[in-house]
C-alpha cells in the first residue's frame, strides 16, 4: 500500500521561501506520477505542479516562476520549492501519487 508523508510546512512572511517534502513508500516510486495538490479554505482542491517518471512538469500559472517541483527516485521523496510567496498561497499542501493516493498534507500559511 502507498504511504505519503508530508513535511515542511509553517508560518513564512509574505515573500519569503518553504521547501515541502513528500517521502513515499509502500511502492515502485519511479513508476508513479507524482504531484502536489493544495486547497485553500472554503475552495476547491487545485493542482499545482505535477512531475511525469520522466522528468515533466506541469505548473499551475499561478506559481509558475516561482516553485519548482523535483523528485529523487533514489531516495522515494518530492520536493516542492516555493519562493516569493504571497498570502494566497496560504493552503494546505498536498501530496499525491499516480491521481490515486494522498498524503495528510501539510499547512503553509503566508502572513506578515
Amino acid at each position: 500500500q502507498v504511504q505519503l508523508v508530508e513535511s515542511g510546512g509553517g508560518l513564512v512572511q509574505p515573500g519569503g521561501s518553504l521547501r515541502l517534502s513528500c517521502a513515499f513508500s509502500g511502492g515502485m516510486f519511479s513508476f508513479y506520477d507524482m504531484a502536489w495538490y493544495r486547497q485553500a479554505p472554503g475552495k476547491q482542491r487545485e493542482l499545482v505542479v505535477r512531475i511525469t517518471t520522466s522528468g515533466s512538469t506541469n505548473y499551475a500559472d499561478s506559481v509558475k516562476g516561482r516553485f519548482t517541483i523535483s523528485r529523487d527516485n533514489a531516495k522515494k521523496m518530492v520536493y516542492l520549492q516555493m519562493n516569493s510567496l504571497k498570502p494566497e498561497d496560504t493552503a494546505v499542501y498536498y501530496c499525491n501519487a499516480h491521481n490515486t493516493y494522498w498524503g495528510q498534507g501539510t499547512q503553509v500559511t503566508v502572513s506578515s
